[in-house]
C-alpha cells in the first residue's frame, strides 16, 4: 500500500508539472499594455525585407524585425545624408542581396535601393533611404517619430512611401513619442 501510494503522489506531481508548462507556453496573443507599442503584429513580408506594422501613427513600415521605419527630411530621394555618427543612432534598413527589391503585398511604395554613406546597400521606399531607431525598444515603438537632428526630422514611414506627419486616422495618441523635437536623453537623444 505504501508503495501505490508513493506512485500515486509521484504521478500527481508530474501531471501538475505538465499542466504548468502547457499552460505556460500558451502563444495565446495578449494586449501589449505599453505605451508606445503595437497594438498588433507587424504583417509579414516576402523576403523578410519589409512589412506593414500596426502603430499609435497608424500603419506605418516596419523591418524583418517588425521595428518602425523611418526617413529623414535631410535625405533627398536615392540619397542618405546619414553620418556614420547618425548611422550609430538611426540604423540603416539593409537592402537584400541581389540587384533589384521585389515589391512587398501591402506596400504601394516603389522599394529600391541606395548606398549609405558607409557604403552598405540600404533600402528605399519611394526613393526614402530607410533607417530604424535605437531608441524603440521593440516593435511598434515609435519614439523617433518628429525627432529633429542630424540636419532634419525623422518621421515613421506610411505604407505609400511619404512620411507620417500626424496621428493616423482612429489611431491612439502616440504615447512616448517626441514631435517637439531636439535632444533627448543621453547621446544626443
Amino acid at each position: 500500500m505504501q508503495g501505490s501510494a508513493l506512485t500515486v503522489r509521484v504521478l500527481g506531481a508530474t501531471a501538475a508539472i505538465l499542466l504548468a508548462a502547457a499552460c505556460g507556453s500558451a502563444t495565446t496573443p495578449t494586449a501589449n499594455p505599453t505605451p508606445g507599442a503595437a497594438t498588433n503584429a507587424p504583417v509579414a513580408s516576402s523576403g523578410g525585407v519589409l512589412g506593414v506594422g500596426t502603430t499609435p501613427l497608424g500603419q506605418v513600415l516596419v523591418d524583418a524585425k517588425g521595428m518602425t521605419v523611418y526617413l529623414l527630411t535631410a535625405d533627398t530621394p536615392g540619397h542618405s545624408s546619414c553620418s556614420a555618427q547618425c548611422l550609430q543612432y538611426w540604423p540603416l534598413v539593409p537592402a537584400p542581396s541581389g540587384s533589384s527589391v521585389q515589391p512587398v503585398k501591402g506596400i504601394g511604395a516603389v522599394l529600391g535601393q541606395t548606398k549609405a554613406s558607409n557604403g552598405a546597400a540600404m533600402l528605399t521606399a519611394g526613393g526614402w533611404p530607410l533607417y530604424t531607431f535605437v531608441n524603440d525598444r521593440g516593435p511598434g515603438f515609435v519614439t523617433g517619430e518628429g525627432v529633429k537632428t542630424f540636419g532634419g526630422t525623422w518621421y515613421a514611414v506610411s505604407p505609400a512611401g511619404s512620411a507620417i506627419t500626424a496621428p493616423g486616422a482612429g489611431a491612439p495618441p502616440a504615447s512616448g513619442t517626441s514631435t517637439t523635437g531636439g535632444v533627448r536623453g543621453g547621446n544626443g537623444y
